[in-house]
């Protein structure tokens, strides 16, 4: 990871709590207060042109009067190609299926109505199979080169450390994706007009770890959670993605009283579990946290805890939400946490979206991973259709304009609010970062408890729809 001095130089428009995240002299990331400032973007916004596009960074009345305005200003009738890359293959397919079933979605709703200024969206896809730098490069350069795409707009693309970047930024189009990686804003902080077009639509992985630990805090402060003792053990994937959460986890545990009582890398991708859980268990954790997020990997985990629990809350970090999860580990899947920075949520907005991909791909598709690319679709049109237009490879001027509308416009997708942090074009986490829930993206804390059913959330407010319940294996 690169070292940085300064990642968050401000915080949302209304200031709520802002924070800053600085690397110290190891490169470790670590939160700290800041002072909030007004980026060059919002000095400039006065409020007559603020009256202009609406009145607020929500989609408001003078944006639907521009869309109305330009709706006849569509040069062409011709397709916009749109690009995606997902990786189709290997041990992320699951995920990457979810992507294109959400970006074929959202596309059909969009062309239904009118697709953008009355052009249809055309999507072109790329296997990025094990998602490597050299297979995601090349899948960026054939869509760009091969279908000249004015955008490119997927889930997550986990290894490649934002290599992809270069050719898009050459061809300077959007590109709009999921790698929940502070490498993101470390890259865009670096060359903001070179990375004009990167969006990050969901919360760096940064904000696992510390919101993990503020949510085990809550629970415990709240007394819904009786804390035997102060003990986290820490099972850390080996992948860099998965090492940044520990280390967060590990940098915000003591002011929120806790100690790291266990923390051991486990090489990854792995189905046993068998050693490490050995160790745990005589270490006898109130709480343990695997960073590991495939699926299958994880629920072969906690088939394996269970044999011989602990009294210990057991966490896993984003792939516990998914149906693959449930059905391997079955009864054994009741009483697990889980938590994500870009979950489904579980009101009447998402459920229109679920609803859609049930009547479109059947009952037993899973539609959590959909989301993720559903509401970015979504978003880029209707910042293209302020904007004017889509710009096609090369037309930097256009995909500025919509670079801009998206940072200014905020939407409501189902996996929660797009605003764009102005300076690192990623959204940021309620609560952890901002308090302000129109604005950050939830990070959910869940459990399952059903395992027929989708995990309940149970924190934070407003997003509570059920109860903690004791897990099934506690003595």
């Amino acid at each position: 990871m690169k070292k940085i001095k300064k990642f968050f130089g401000v915080g949302n428009r209304k200031a709520h709590n802002t924070a800053a995240l600085i690397a110290n002299k190891e490169g470790k990331i670590r939160l700290e207060e800041a002072q909030p400032k007004v980026s060059g973007d919002f000095k400039s916004m006065t409020r007559r042109k603020l009256l202009k596009l609406g009145g607020t960074g929500t989609l408001g009345l003078g944006a639907l009067a521009m869309l109305n305005q330009n709706t006849a200003q569509a040069a062409s009738k011709d397709p916009i190609p749109i690009g995606s890359m997902y990786p189709l293959t290997g041990w992320a397919a699951a995920d990457g299926a979810g992507y294109k079933r959400g970006i074929e979605l959202a596309c059909e709703e969009i062309n239904d109505y009118g697709g953008i200024l009355g052009r249809k969206i055309e999507n072109h896809y790329v296997d990025t199979k094990d998602m490597s730098a050299a297979e995601v490069t090349a899948a960026a350069n054939y869509l760009i080169d091969k279908h000249n795409v004015h955008a490119i707009i997927n889930g997550y693309n986990i290894g490649p450390n934002d290599a992809e970047y270069e050719p898009i930024a050459d061809a300077g189009i959007i590109y709009m994706h999921v790698n929940t990686a502070i490498q993101h804003h470390n890259t865009v902080a670096s060359d903001p007009d070179r990375y004009f077009g990167c969006f990050m639509a969901d919360p760096a992985e940064y904000w696992y770890g510390a919101g993990y630990i503020t949510m085990l805090a809550d629970l415990r402060d709240q007394g819904v959670w009786d804390m035997p003792n102060n003990k986290v053990g820490l099972i850390i994937g080996s992948i860099p993605y998965s090492v940044v959460i520990a280390n967060a986890m590990k940098d915000a545990a003591p002011a929120k009283g806790f100690e790291i009582a266990f923390d051991e890398v486990v090489q990854t991708p792995t189905q046993e579990w068998g050693p490490v859980l050995a160790k745990l268990r005589k270490v006898n954790p109130g709480a343990i946290a695997n960073t590991h997020f495939f699926a299958g990997d994880i629920a072969q985990c906690q088939l394996q805890f269970v044999d011989n629990p602990t009294n210990s809350l057991f966490y896993y970090q984003y792939g516990a939400l998914l149906k693959s999860f449930r059905d391997i580990a079955g009864d054994a899947s009741v009483g697990a946490m889980t938590g994500t920075v870009d979950g489904l949520l579980s009101d009447d907005y998402s459920r229109t979206y679920v609803e859609a991909h049930k009547k479109k791909f059947g009952p037993d598709a899973d539609y959590q991973p959909g989301g993720l690319s559903y509401g970015p679709m979504h978003h880029y049109a209707l910042a293209a259709a302020i904007a004017g237009g889509t710009g096609e490879p090369g037309d930097y001027d256009q995909n500025r304009k919509i670079a801009w509308a998206l940072k200014t416009f905020t939407y409501r997708g189902p996996n929660g609010s797009y605003w764009y942090h102005p300076e690192h074009q990623a959204t940021m986490p309620y609560p952890t970062w901002t308090r302000d829930p129109s604005l950050g993206h939830p990070h959910m804390l869940q459990q399952i408890q059903d395992k027929n059913k989708d995990p309940v959330v149970i924190y934070p407010e407003p997003y509570i729809v059920g109860n903690y319940q004791v897990p099934s294996w506690f003595k």
